[in-house]
């Protein structure tokens, strides 16, 4: 257990490094664009995504979220206490990731975002995003599990683009980036509203792919294409 929770505190301290250093470095680069710095933003994250999850799924699962920690102590396959630490786990590696990033950039280590991400479609956005992620994880899972670290990567990629909200879907990673008031932050009066339709969005996800791939079985032979 005690290398399951450090899998996970430093995975997901890891991804939140990635996250704010990329948008840091992207504003920084992108003279004023703002369509290109979230580019290297999302291109950065995408990618450490896929690194992160090949790396420590077989140590932890590679939660690296809460919401997707709830889902499996739901589908009781993570039980209550063990989904209760990873959890806190999760916070504390999102947080020093955050304090890491801004050390490597030389800005002060202590911030509180001003950055508002407020209204109902940021926060039905964020529910789309989660729910999303959770069926890539629970198909890739049931289907190809090997893929699984790529879907997500290429998931998230997708979803930062489609998302109104830029696709946060983690409330680790919500509440880490309030104490960044940089490219990727949220101020914190932005962060409940997010954090709660992601839940939602994850429980709804596990709802219906729970109903929707019981039974189903991996294809044989050649792909199903509709």
């Amino acid at each position: 257990m005690s290398r399951r929770l450090a899998a996970e505190a430093l995975g997901t301290g890891l991804l939140l490094a990635i996250v704010i250093g990329s948008g840091v470095m992207g504003e920084r680069l992108a003279g004023g664009n703002a369509a290109l710095a979230l580019l290297g933003n999302t291109l950065a994250t995408g990618a450490g995504l896929v690194v992160l999850i090949t790396i420590f799924g077989p140590v932890s699962g590679a939660h690296f979220n809460p919401a997707v920690s709830l889902v499996f102590a739901l589908r009781r396959e993570l039980s209550a206490g063990d989904a209760a630490a990873y959890v806190a786990v999760q916070l504390a590696g999102g947080i020093a990731g955050v304090l890491l990033a801004h050390a490597m950039f030389d800005l002060p280590i202590l911030q509180v975002s001003a950055k508002l991400r407020e209204g109902p479609a940021q926060a039905f956005s964020e529910a789309v995003a989660t729910f999303g992620l959770i069926a890539t994880i629970l198909g890739s899972l049931r289907f190809r599990p090997q893929f699984t670290p790529a879907a997500v990567g290429l998931y998230i990629t997708a979803a930062y683009w489609f998302t109104a909200s830029t696709s946060f879907a983690n409330p680790a990673v919500t509440v880490a980036r309030s104490l960044s008031n940089t490219f990727a932050g949220i101020a914190p009066r932005s962060a409940p509203a997010f954090i709660a339709a992601q839940l939602a969005g994850a429980v709804v996800a596990m709802l219906l792919f729970g109903w929707l791939l019981s039974g189903a079985k991996p294809r044989k032979g050649k792909p199903h294409v509709v």
